[in-house]
């Protein structure tokens, strides 16, 4: 049976990130993606120049829509922006337990591009981190989330990683890509206690949309019914794979998508 995830995130009208990202990721990871609008942007692959948010409202009837009718196995969350669309989407998803959910907490965009309102943090943390199944910060975005200093070495991320899931995820996936030096190592912080993955860093420059690619894949292989160390090691080996290919896309000038079909489209076609 083909798996169906529903992505609650905003657009990115260039492709590399946000729903477009998600979707690509969804499709590319083998299960069927659907996708609740929260914001829409007007961004290239060198930064965002605007942002036009949903009505919460409306976002929470993009989602009941959804679960109206189709049968959802995960769900991944992305931009939120503000906290009354935190608010919305948290009412939406409360009583809709046993679904695995993938917090990714959009903060920052890459070009440095505020993406959620400072308020907003407060409702996401008491709100939405509980109904989390997996959150996914980056190093900012955890330090931001916790309101520390950005971790700089593997303690550091460990020690924030178990304090984010003490606040209420079933656990929590801190990613050190913003670490100093050659590695690129993730720390999953779970019930059982802490697991590494280890990643040689790729020297490239296209890595928009990473961290929504990551949570897509991770929410695909979630729905699959695989388990969460499980889902870690597929999502990142496919995400390592996307960004080693990125060479191959030419889109834009600045900081160029990953290519989500690595794996699929054959050179020439």
């Amino acid at each position: 049976m083909i798996r169906n995830v529903l992505s609650i995130a905003g657009s990115d009208p260039s492709g590399g990130a946000g729903i477009q990202a998600d979707l690509k990721a969804f499709s590319a990871r083998g299960v069927y993606g659907m996708a609740v609008l929260t914001a829409l942007t007007a961004q290239n692959t060198q930064g965002v120049s605007g942002v036009h948010l949903v009505p919460p409202q409306f976002v929470a009837d993009q989602i009941n829509a959804v679960f109206a009718d189709v049968r959802v196995d995960a769900v991944k969350i992305g931009m939120i922006a503000n906290a009354g669309i935190a608010e919305a989407v948290a009412a939406a998803l409360a009583h809709r337990r046993g679904i695995p959910v993938v917090l990714d907490p959009v903060m920052i965009a890459k070009g440095g591009a505020a993406l959620l309102a400072p308020e907003a943090v407060d409702v996401l943390t008491r709100r939405l981190l509980p109904l989390a199944t997996l959150l996914t910060p980056n190093l900012p975005e955890a330090a931001a989330l916790l309101h520390q200093p950005v971790a700089t070495n593997r303690a550091e991320m460990a020690a924030q990683a178990e304090r984010l899931r003490a606040l209420g995820p079933a656990a929590v996936l801190v990613k050190g890509g913003h670490l100093d030096g050659d590695e690129s190592p993730d720390v999953l912080a779970t019930a059982d206690g802490l697991h590494w993955f280890e990643a040689r860093r790729v020297p490239t420059k296209n890595t928009h949309g990473t961290g929504c690619t990551l949570s897509s894949a991770l929410a695909a292989e979630l729905a699959k019914g695989d388990s969460t160390p499980g889902a870690v090691a597929i999502a990142k080996d496919y995400l390592a794979g996307a960004v080693a290919a990125a060479g191959k896309l030419s889109v834009g000038s600045g900081h160029g998508p990953v290519q989500h079909f690595h794996a699929l489209w054959q050179e020439g076609e």
